[in-house]
């Protein structure tokens, strides 16, 4: 009986998107250094020449990916909450819809971890501003003067800075329960039912 002759598999054609992913979860796990090319080419089981047919440089794949999480971060956050019709609850949604985003928050302690980097500082600032931004103007449309309104959004963003750079090195250990409390308690502090 001749032997069956199969098919060799096609190779797997990589986008950029593909790079700029892997980018990320390199990020995510180890931080910016981890970002290299022949460490993602195997991740990704391709050669070195799959990433020259869609980025220059290391620093090119760095810009598109992290573009890639801040574009992700407005599409997947903002915009929805922006339909939130009440400025409270609209506060309230997205301090639980952060606080729950685990991914987003390993990129995001990377990220602060790298903040003197040229790449890394300038998107850090339009992101962080973007998002007071948003948060100063929920909370004037809840009624708060714009001073007050400026020092909640700083504040909750300042908490939230912190509580995912205290994550990143194991702090607070909390189950569940005590986190959900926690957020719970966080909420009513910032934006107290009325």
């Amino acid at each position: 009986m001749p032997r069956k002759v199969t098919k060799p598999e096609p190779k797997v054609r990589l986008s950029a998107v593909d790079w700029e992913l892997a980018a990320l979860e390199a990020l995510a796990e180890s931080g910016l250094g981890a970002v290299a090319i022949e460490p993602l080419a195997r991740r990704l089981g391709v050669t070195k020449g799959s990433f020259y047919w869609h980025f220059p440089t290391r620093e090119a794949l760095i810009q598109a990916a992290i573009e890639r999480w801040e574009h992700n971060d407005e599409e997947q956050v903002v915009a929805p909450l922006a339909k939130v019709a009440d400025p409270r609850e609209r506060v309230r949604e997205l301090i639980r819809l952060t606080s729950h985003r685990r991914p987003t928050h390993t990129i995001f302690a990377a990220l602060f971890r790298a903040i003197d980097q040229p790449l890394i500082g300038p998107l850090l600032e339009r992101a962080s501003q973007r998002r007071i931004d948003f948060v100063t103007h929920a909370f004037r449309e809840a009624g708060f003067d714009a001073k007050t309104a400026a020092n909640r959004a700083r504040l909750a963003y300042s908490a939230y800075v912190g509580f995912v750079q205290l994550a990143h090195i194991g702090q607070p250990r909390m189950t569940h329960d005590e986190f959900e409390r926690y957020i719970d308690d966080f909420i009513d502090t910032l934006i107290p039912s009325r």
